[in-house]
């Protein structure tokens, strides 16, 4: 594990555990895992410190992000190997690359080894203990599903949210299943069928996860 700089450029332990981040042209990306901070507490500290070098090196001063971040849970393996991919194969989809290694400003320079291991601020050991190189960098460079939907951000203007008794009437009319074990049981394809329905109709990814007990790196690849 490496260590980061605090707005003065003294080097600190970390807070939380990195994994993964891409750093894009108006935004970024990052999957860790809280430790001794909080999220808030994690992302605060990262934009302040990025803050304070961009405003000295351009001679500004200011805020510099405008938005607030959004995040989810991680609770499968499954679903951490997708955003893992997502991630690193985000200039690729923006078109800035053609492949995922061309890329200089995300984190997969630590997994293929070309960072020195001192110097390494993802914890890529812990994955790769998990997930084999060769496995993982075939994952990493195949794109994945155009209509893959990795993050739980519902657009509140578009999309009605519907209550949990709701999204179970949903799930009872159309698959005409009782319970979360009984939708468990369908065909992958009927699945996939009701689980787009459902997202239509205005279910977010975490109630779907709850009410048919499937995990989220199953649902989005529906």
């Amino acid at each position: 594990m490496g260590f980061i700089n605090d707005v003065d450029g003294t080097p600190i332990a970390q807070g939380c555990t990195y994994y993964a981040y891409c750093l894009m042209g108006n935004h970024f990306h990052l999957l860790i895992r809280e430790r001794e901070e909080t999220i808030d507490q994690t992302l605060k500290r990262i934009a302040d410190a990025y803050a304070y070098y961009f405003n000295r090196k351009y001679k500004r001063s200011g805020h510099l992000f405008k938005e607030r971040f959004r995040s989810e849970p991680v609770d499968d393996m499954e679903y951490f190997t997708t955003l893992l991919c997502y991630i690193h194969q985000n200039p690729v989809k923006a078109g800035i690359v053609d492949n995922v290694a061309d890329y200089a400003y995300s984190s997969w320079a630590e997994y293929s080894g070309e960072v020195y291991s001192q110097a390494r601020i993802c914890h890529v050991e812990a994955v790769l203990r998990r997930i084999p190189f060769e496995v993982l960098q075939e994952l990493v460079c195949t794109p994945l599903p155009e209509n893959l939907h990795v993050m739980d951000i519902e657009d509140e203007i578009t999309r009605h949210r519907l209550s949990d008794e709701q999204v179970k009437e949903l799930i009872k009319i159309y698959s005409h299943c009782a319970n979360a074990t009984e939708f468990q049981r369908l065909e992958r394809s009927r699945q996939a069928e009701f689980i787009h329905i459902f997202r239509k109709q205005g279910a977010s990814w975490r109630q779907l996860e709850r009410l048919t007990g499937l995990s989220r790196g199953f649902l989005t690849r529906l």
